[in-house]
């Protein structure tokens, strides 16, 4: 399998985990709790080692750097589509999510759409890379299993 599709096909299921997440979150009138908003971190750890371990798996590549690129693209690639269904959601379905994310303590008063993306592109691509390399201090010992291998 590609590397480029490793990386689509992964972030795409992480987008849509997250986005399941929050919807299911807003259905049970749960998106006022900020706390929970961390639970997607979970999800972003799990698209990440499926990445990664899809590229060991399949493509029986044991490489750091290259394992390291394909967790990390997937990651800000999910990050991106994330971030477009945010502006997607605010722009046309709910305006007030805005005000949502005022009242939290993470973010703060007077809040621009500008101001949101930017900040959760930085925290995003951080997580990115940070969450990868975590994963990354177990894979870099990974051994494919003989089974594999056959």
């Amino acid at each position: 399998m590609s590397k480029s599709k490793i990386i689509v096909s992964n972030a795409l299921l992480t987008f849509l985990g997250i986005s399941g997440y929050f919807l299911f979150m807003k259905i049970l009138g749960l998106e006022q709790i900020s706390e929970l908003r961390f639970f997607n971190f979970f999800i972003v750890l799990w698209g990440i080692n499926r990445a990664i371990k899809t590229n060991i798996t399949e493509n029986k590549e044991l490489l750091y750097t290259q394992n390291f690129i394909i967790g990390a693209g997937t990651s800000m690639l999910a990050v991106f589509l994330t971030i477009v269904g945010l502006i997607v959601y605010v722009t046309f379905a709910n305006a007030e999510f805005m005000t949502v994310l005022e009242d939290s303590s993470f973010w703060g008063q007077n809040l621009s759409l500008q101001l949101v993306v930017f900040a959760l592109a930085i925290e995003g691509i951080a997580s990115s890379v940070i969450c990868s390399f975590v994963l990354m201090q177990y894979y870099k010992n990974y051994k494919i299993p003989k089974a594999v291998i056959s």
